[in-house]
């Protein structure tokens, strides 16, 4: 995972990277989610997950300052993204809305996540929220 070995691979593949990715999983929680689907196709946050992942559902807390996204992704792995209104960050509102994600998924499921390391804010309400470290990954993509 080298920062040269990555970017030979990805001139080897004529491919760009975008970056090295913690990757952190938890398992479903029983309860019902305080969580409603939402239609917010126009969300940046939405755009790009249909760009890269399939059966994308969209989901907002009850105050509407987070959305809640899931959707199948690399290796049809169940992911989750979240989008806190910047005004409403540094409350533990990401935390929260993750910890509600988890119950959309039965107990048996597992629900995965990734962040840039260094993305200090969100790997705090990643394991906050009780997912954990299970490796690391670099995705490629056409070099648009």
């Amino acid at each position: 995972m080298s920062p040269r070995f990555i970017a030979e691979l990805g001139r080897k593949l004529s491919r760009r990277d975008d970056g090295i990715d913690v990757v952190l999983a938890a398992p479903g929680l029983p309860g019902k989610a305080a969580l409603a689907e939402a239609r917010l196709d126009s969300h940046c946050r939405v755009l790009r997950a249909n760009s890269h992942r399939e059966g994308v559902r969209v989901f907002e807390d009850p105050s509407g300052a987070a959305v809640v996204i899931l959707g199948h992704g690399l290796a049809l792995r169940t992911e989750v993204a979240v989008e806190v209104e910047a005004a409403r960050r540094g409350r533990g509102m990401a935390t929260r809305a993750l910890v509600e994600a988890r119950r959309l998924l039965s107990p048996g499921e597992v629900l995965f996540a990734q962040t840039a390391p260094g993305n200090a804010a969100s790997l705090r309400a990643l394991l906050s929220a009780g997912f954990r470290p299970v490796g690391s990954e670099v995705l490629f993509f056409s070099p648009d």
